[in-house]
């Protein structure tokens, strides 16, 4: 299969396994598979983990880029993330009031000699990174099938 133009990804089942899907960008690679406990290979992260890992990826690169912009000693960040779903009544900021919700919980470790002003406003920076704006925001998912 040829690469796929930059900035798309096409999804293709990878034959291997019953849920293994190929995930193919313009140079990179990766399968996605359900665990074994719920039927699949386990060949690769679940697709929960891989929006989780597109979250914390985009925090970690945000982050690391504010710090060199502006000079704050960061010398690494670990983001840990959960999702997990909640009831909506439990969730006290949220719009959504009968049902379930998503939730994803993120917990960053900032490393190095940082001030309590540093850490503060790179915590406020980790909301603005573009994954977290993007899960923020409402999201138009249009689908059609192709070649119509």
């Amino acid at each position: 299969m040829e690469p796929p133009e930059p900035g798309t990804v096409v999804v293709t089942a990878s034959g291997d396994g019953t849920y293994t899907q190929q995930v193919a960008t313009a140079s990179h690679t990766l399968l996605v598979d359900e665990p074994t406990a719920l039927g699949g290979a386990d060949a690769g992260p679940n697709p929960y983990e891989l929006l989780l890992a597109s979250l914390g990826s985009c925090t970690a690169i945000t982050l690391r880029m504010y710090a060199d912009r502006k000079g704050i000693p960061l010398t690494r960040s670990t983001i840990r993330l959960r999702h997990d779903r909640i009831h909506a009544q439990d969730c006290e900021r949220c719009e959504t009031e009968r049902g379930m919700l998503s939730r994803i919980t993120r917990e960053i470790e900032l490393e190095g000699d940082l001030d309590d002003d540093q850490r503060a406003r790179l915590m406020l920076i980790a909301d603005k990174c573009p994954v977290h704006r993007t899960l923020s925001s409402e999201i138009a998912i249009e689908t059609r099938e192709a070649g119509r």
